[in-house]
């Protein structure tokens, strides 16, 4: 998939992975109580610093903190865009 918006510099736009809708033991989470997803995936990757080049690229799938990165909406879907320091690891 191809989005029209290019990230600038360190930053990377995510894709968020679906929360959870069923707990382990089958219990039904209603919307309310959901968390916010820590799982995406990279859909788009700025050009990095010039000292520091990018380390996670298109289609990698990443962990990331509770908060990070601003929710924007494109094209009708939703998506994070942040700075890839504040990506944990890449699955």
């Amino acid at each position: 998939m191809s989005i029209n918006i290019k990230p600038l510099a360190d930053r990377v736009i995510v894709e968020s992975a679906a929360a959870e809708e069923k707990t382990a033991g089958g219990i039904i989470i209603p919307d309310t109580a959901k968390e916010k997803p820590q799982r995406g995936k990279v859909v788009a990757v700025g050009n990095g610093n010039p000292d520091e080049p990018m380390t996670v690229k298109k289609g990698d799938i990443v962990l990331y903190g509770k908060y990070a990165g601003t929710e924007v909406s494109v094209e009708g879907r939703d998506y994070l865009i942040m700075r890839e320091s504040d990506i944990f690891a890449i699955v």
